[in-house]
């Protein structure tokens, strides 16, 4: 559920929609979605100051607390094959 509306928000945002991936994990009651997305999409995802994940960030969480769930996301670089 949170991870659907994660990949929705950062497909429509990202120049490569096919290189993003999100895993969703949960630990004592805390869901962690871990988003990955290419190099050349770092810049459109975090922002200028980090704004843009904020208000993503922002978005996921008043979402978990409407049903009193705590979600946390972390944004990572793909790993390129050499």
């Amino acid at each position: 559920m949170y991870k659907d509306l994660l990949e929705y928000i950062i497909k429509n945002l990202v120049a490569y929609p096919e290189k993003v991936e999100i895993s969703e994990a949960e630990a004592e009651g805390k869901i962690t979605l871990k988003l990955k997305v290419a190099k050349e999409d770092m810049g459109r995802v975090i922002g200028k100051e980090g704004r843009i994940i904020r208000s993503i960030r922002e978005i996921i969480y008043a979402y978990a607390a409407k049903e009193s769930k705590k979600v946390s996301v972390d944004v990572e670089e793909t790993k390129e094959n050499a």
